[in-house]
């Protein structure tokens, strides 16, 4: 019996599945903001931010044309194009996803699949310009990560129909991170568990020490109230939802849907997932600022993948309806993405919380590290019909405390400390 890749490569000789067309660019499939409509304005935020990497990345123009803004001693030229890319995708993936009723925004919609596909194959055949980094230093995993995450997110829109030598060029691309020696110390840990969990659903082989251990070691670093150590200690900034909570709760997926009994496991990191976004609805002020709060601010409002992913998943908690994390949310975007600065002349992202600060931008922060914000559009994948997007304007927490309403006291929840991490049967 032929293996998956042999498979792959015969019928890319054969031609038997055909070869993908580049595609040709619509410049015109534009979503206009629509006062009222906070749908709409997301819509367009989106594609303010990914045209530019993803029509660039499927010509093989995106070294070419994209700006190297960094860090003075950054030296980041070789890892910011993937960051680019696999964190603009790994936002955007569940809108890719969608099911759209005939709109302006599925013309726009089915314009990015296909930007989409085809940009995965520039970033991933050798022979591109665009070839990215996936093995040299240790940056290339986190992004191989964030770009593995969003194939997990969308298999049916940028996964399923690509032709098999892209495919190959997909896996091989997450198995040369294996190189990148396995972390041991902080929130790492998940990059590598996240690039194991989608060669998992891929049908590859794994490695435990890559993927169930450094999820033991991330709940090994549990700390209460819904919130993990980076690492043996607590860091105030937002990586429990930049990073660990996330993937934890993706990486989770793939593996109760391989082993049921990883299904309690899940449970556990949903209901301090849960716990963690009700907190951060409470940080959003009833203007819409929220705490420029420890490193990596520089990625705005993807401070709040976490709280996007619940509402995304539809398990929020009770106090916190869809209709007023929409409204929070949509608050944040537009605080963070309408000052002037937040963009170039040439529409790129520069670095900043609000507006242009390049003072902000860390030793490890460059042009592409900001496209993380797109993390915060995660909800666009719940179809315009949801209670998300249908039901009135709502006031958030912070809103109804500062109005003077009566709400009940906020409290921790009741956790447990140790959690059990199963192995999964491998043939050895």
């Amino acid at each position: 019996m032929k293996t998956r890749r042999e498979f792959f490569r015969s019928a890319a000789a054969l031609g038997i599945l055909g070869t993908a067309e580049i595609p040709s660019f619509a410049t015109d499939n534009k979503i206009e903001a629509i006062p009222g409509d906070d749908r709409a304005y997301w819509v367009s935020v989106l594609e303010k931010i990914a045209r530019p990497v993803l029509e660039n990345l499927s010509r093989r123009e995106l070294k070419k044309k994209m700006p190297m803004e960094q860090h003075p001693h950054g030296e980041r030229e070789k890892c910011s194009h993937l960051e680019a890319f696999g964190r603009l995708l790994c936002g955007i993936a569940p809108w890719l996803a969608l099911e759209i009723p005939v709109s302006g925004e599925l013309q726009i919609q089915q314009e990015f699949i296909k930007l989409a596909q085809t940009a995965l194959d520039s970033a991933t055949d050798p022979e591109s310009q665009d070839f990215m980094n996936f093995s040299d230093g240790s940056q290339p995993l986190v992004d191989t990560a964030f770009l593995a995450q969003a194939i997990l997110r969308a298999p049916r829109a940028i996964w399923q129909p690509l032709e098999p030598r892209v495919k190959e060029q997909v896996i091989t691309a997450l198995e040369l991170t294996r190189k990148i020696p396995t972390p041991e110390h902080n929130n790492w840990v998940m990059f590598a568990a996240m690039v194991e969990a989608a060669l998992l659903e891929f049908g590859e082989p794994t490695l435990e020490s890559r993927l169930e251990d450094c999820i033991r070691k991330m709940l090994g670093w549990y700390l209460g109230d819904g919130a993990y150590g980076d690492g043996e200690f607590f860091h105030f900034d937002y990586y429990n939802s930049f990073v660990i909570q996330p993937m934890l709760l993706d990486a989770l997926s793939v593996l109760q849907k391989n082993d049921a009994q990883f299904a309690p496991v899940h449970e556990v990191v949903l209901k301090r997932a849960q716990r963690f976004a009700e907190v951060q609805e409470r940080l959003i002020a009833p203007d819409g600022t929220f705490p420029s709060l420890g490193r990596s601010t520089t990625y705005r409002f993807g401070a709040f993948h976490l709280l996007a992913q619940i509402a995304l998943r539809r398990e929020l908690p009770d106090n916190c309806s869809p209709a007023q994390v929409r409204c929070a949310l949509s608050t944040v975007i537009r605080k963070t993405m309408d000052t002037p600065g937040t963009f170039d002349a040439n529409g790129w992202l520069q670095i900043g919380f609000c507006g242009h600060q390049p003072a902000l931008g860390e030793s490890y922060i460059s042009t592409g590290s900001l496209y993380l914000c797109s993390a915060g559009l995660l909800p666009l994948g719940l179809p315009p019909t949801d209670e998300f997007w249908s039901t009135p304007a709502a006031k958030w927490t912070q809103q109804k405390i500062w109005s003077g309403e009566n709400l009940p006291a906020d409290h921790a929840i009741k956790d447990v400390r140790e959690v059990e991490i199963p192995s999964l049967a491998r043939t050895k």
